[in-house]
């Protein structure tokens, strides 16, 4: 488990450290509501948050709520979302999840993991970064690519599966910080820690780094996602 992978003391450390680079870490995505945020997380994968921010503003002038969405054409909604990968998908996802709010939730983003992981293309990852961003309720570490890269070569984990990762994490971190350690794990990945070429030498976390698969890459061996 998470805590037989690192000591106490050092993971307060990384903590600390954390909470001094980025101590208000959030979502780079523009959002205004909680709606806005759930779909610009689900139009987030496979693409990056600035991509997002380009579309977001036309398609929620167009669509600026659930009903809205619901009733919107498929084709139309494809070409707004163009810029993105996978956009047929991500159109048809989330005119989907709008029907679905619509219907079952009275129009309401739900704010529970178990009522939002009943929406289309949701899983942990999205709902969590709902929950924790927009209504301050902490039920889970939301671990994308960066913070699944980051947390293993710190050491924090030795799993490779999001779901239990997630889980390593959050028996490492006090619930009241889960939103807060995701987004600042994806911060750090993002324009420190990076896939390639990370900068080590000047990264805040280096003293407490076991650099798992760092050297190896350099090596020119298979990534470590």
């Amino acid at each position: 488990m998470g805590q037989k992978v690192k000591g106490a003391a050092a993971i307060r450390q990384i903590r600390r450290r954390l909470k001094k680079a980025y101590p208000k870490a959030t979502t780079e995505l523009n959002w205004h509501n909680p709606f806005e945020l759930l779909i610009a997380t689900i139009l987030s994968a496979q693409t990056t948050d600035k991509k997002v921010n380009e579309v977001t503003p036309t398609l929620f002038s167009k669509f600026p709520d659930p009903a809205a969405l619901a009733k919107a054409n498929l084709k139309e909604v494809e070409e707004i979302v163009r810029p993105l990968g996978y956009f047929r998908q991500k159109a048809r996802t989330i005119i989907s999840v709008a029907k679905v709010l619509v219907e079952r939730f009275n129009g309401e983003v739900p704010k529970s993991m178990h009522e939002l992981l009943q929406l289309p293309g949701v899983g942990r990852k999205t709902a969590a970064i709902v929950l924790g961003t927009a209504f301050g309720i902490q039920e889970g570490i939301a671990v994308d690519t960066h913070v699944q890269r980051v947390a293993q070569r710190l050491g924090l984990t030795r799993n490779k599966k999001p779901d239990k990762i997630e889980q390593d994490l959050m028996e490492l971190v006090p619930r009241k910080e889960w939103s807060w350690f995701g987004h600042a794990l994806t911060l750090h990945g993002r324009y420190v820690c990076t896939a390639k070429n990370p900068q080590c030498g000047t990264c805040v976390l280096e003293a407490y780094c076991e650099r798992v698969g760092v050297e190896q890459k350099r090596a020119g061996s298979s990534l470590l996602q």
